[in-house]
């Protein structure tokens, strides 16, 4: 309707109007004309403001290039959604293995979920490019009744982005896409990247979808936020390092509003697209990954949605991930769910026991940052890891060794036990069963919080232990230097067949020794360390003793080989 000039009371009125349904809007998440640009922002609708929000891939192996998606396998997974309430998602592309797919499945089974829909975009692959954005823009409108939104790339124009795009090519695919559908548009891109943002994108978006991620600052700009809190007492570090972890979000919200704001952009609604918080370190990541860390984190979350639902931050913050993925390597568990779709600690509250990861944890068990203070220079002929024979003139560790698996102790269980030894140890032993995962199982030795100076065995010294076992194939065995919280952790591990160095896996106790010179010949950077000349051999700091390990990859057996068979070990020392 356009107003009669010559009515001055007509016009009134709907100026009211306008000003009221601007506000309305504003209420559901943004709307009305921006002054600085004169565009009509799209609203976000209430029901992508009010529904809890999670990013959703389904894929379950090694290898997405060769993965067979089926709609099974994806009713499943939205199903286990839905029961926890999570009922917004978001799709990383428009393919139809995994987007058309998601959303048909969705409309066949009548699920209560609604769409962020991504339109994946390739740097320089333009082909691929103009199919993708027609398969995105005719999901959008064959699905308009479930896509809400649509973002098209993602973390094309920060800095560091391993698949860059121009703003000026991101912006044309941007408004190519925008006038061919009728739902709000974005591109997700990391806060820094919206916290300097071109016109040419501003003035193109809906609103802001931006990516912030303090467990992964913490890896690679340890000085950006203190994760590590070391002038908290240890009591309380846990809590203080998830505490600065979530304000470290809420700064790069606030530097995102604040600039937009600068532009006349107050309009414009902005989202977390992705955040996370993982359970297990799998890219350097010691002292913050762990399932009740993950739970911290996503509960301050919770806190801060309601927060943004009242107006004061995000108009929804989209949880990363649903699953973990294993084809992303050193960048998986970030998952709710672990890949055999358990439920982890974080949400179990939502779901029965028949549907959790094994493990129990309490508040207590939470991780944090440890000093690791070195020790003096280590000059006795042995250095006894654990043994109940006392030698004459041995060296002990000067704190208790810890027996921890990897994976955040899912992997293996080492419990001490009785009336089982090697000959001349006499009654107890540490008996290993392991719990493998797809890629294999680890159990170290450690010291919680100091390290040994084990430099003058180097050269010449040993490593010896006794061992019983029918564990089949081989085995690694060996020890770590430096610390995964600094970047400096070297991997020392040596894999050895039953007949090498004394080992024999016939069931019965043998004593195996190793030169050392063997064992860190193979040494090589800790899983994720990325720097070389931190992550090195460092004899002075040998943090973990011991480690014994079946690595499928290294030990030449298949992915997915689980074998439990026990392995007991006893009289565990180094000798010169």
């Amino acid at each position: 309707m356009h107003p009669n000039r010559n009515s001055a009371g007509a016009w009134r009125l709907l100026t009211a109007l306008t000003s009221l349904v601007a506000l309305l809007l504003a209420g559901c998440g943004g709307g009305g004309v921006v002054p600085a640009t004169g565009v009509q922002l799209r609203p976000l609708s209430a029901e992508f403001t009010s529904r809890k929000a999670v990013s959703y891939s389904p894929f379950r192996t090694g290898n997405r290039e060769t993965e067979v998606i089926t709609a099974a396998q994806i009713r499943e997974d939205l199903e286990l959604l839905v029961a926890g309430d999570f009922r917004l998602i978001r799709l990383f592309d428009s393919s139809d293995a995994v987007a058309r797919q998601t959303l048909q499945v969705i409309r066949d089974n009548r699920l209560d979920i609604k769409v962020m829909l991504g339109i994946y975009i390739q740097g320089g692959a333009d082909a691929f490019n103009r199919a993708e954005v027609d398969r995105g823009v005719a999901l959008a409108n064959s699905f308009s009744d479930i896509v809400l939104a649509v973002s098209i790339g993602n973390e094309t124009m920060v800095s560091w982005s391993f698949n860059p795009v121009t703003p000026r090519a991101m912006a044309d695919f941007i408004a190519g896409v925008r006038g061919r559908i009728t739902q709000p548009v974005t591109t997700d891109d990391n806060w820094a990247f919206y916290a300097g943002a071109p016109k040419i994108i501003t003035d193109t978006i809906d609103f802001a979808a931006i990516h912030t991620y303090p467990l992964a600052d913490s890896v690679f700009n340890p000085n950006l936020w203190d994760w590590r809190q070391a002038g908290v007492p240890a009591a309380s570090r846990a809590v203080a390092m998830m505490d600065a972890a979530i304000a470290a979000a809420g700064r790069d919200y606030t530097a995102v509003r604040t600039y937009l704001d600068s532009l006349g952009l107050s309009a414009m609604p902005i989202v977390i697209g992705e955040t996370g918080w993982k359970t297990i370190p799998s890219g350097g990541e010691t002292y913050r990954a762990h399932p009740v860390n993950q739970k911290m984190y996503l509960d301050r979350l919770a806190v801060w949605r309601a927060a943004g639902r009242a107006g004061s931050g995000p108009k929804a913050i989209f949880y990363f991930e649903a699953f973990d993925e294993p084809w992303k390597g050193s960048d998986d568990k970030w998952g709710l769910f672990n890949v055999s779709r358990q439920a982890r600690y974080a949400i179990q509250s939502l779901y029965p026991p028949s549907r959790w990861e094994p493990g129990v944890y309490t508040a207590a068990d939470a991780v944090h940052y440890i000093e690791v203070s070195g020790n003096p220079t280590i000059s006795a002929n042995r250095y006894t890891v654990y043994a109940e024979t006392v030698t004459p003139q041995e060296a002990r560790p000067v704190e208790a060794i810890a027996w921890n698996a990897w994976e955040s102790g899912t992997t293996a269980f080492a419990p001490e036990v009785s009336g089982s030894a090697a000959p001349g140890d006499p009654t107890r032993s540490i008996e290993i069963t392991p719990r493998p995962l797809v890629w294999g199982w680890g159990m170290t030795a450690g010291l919680p919080s100091t390290s040994d100076d084990l430099s003058q065995f180097a050269a010449a010294g040993r490593l010896n232990f006794s061992i019983r076992t029918t564990y089949p194939g081989k085995i690694e065995v060996g020890f770590f230097t430096g610390s995964a919280a600094d970047g400096s952790g070297y991997d020392v591990y040596l894999p050895i067949a039953s007949g090498e160095y004394g080992y024999v896996n016939d069931g019965q106790w043998h004593s195996v020794s190793i030169p050392l010179t063997a064992i860190i010949a193979r040494g090589a950077m800790a899983f994720g360390m990325t720097d070389p000349t931190k992550a090195r051999l460092d004899m002075t700091r040998v943090t973990t003793p011991f480690v014994i390990a079946d690595r499928y990859a290294v030990t030449g057996k298949a992915q997915g080989t689980n074998n439990t068979t026990k392995i007991q070990i006893d009289a565990i020392h180094w000798s010169k």
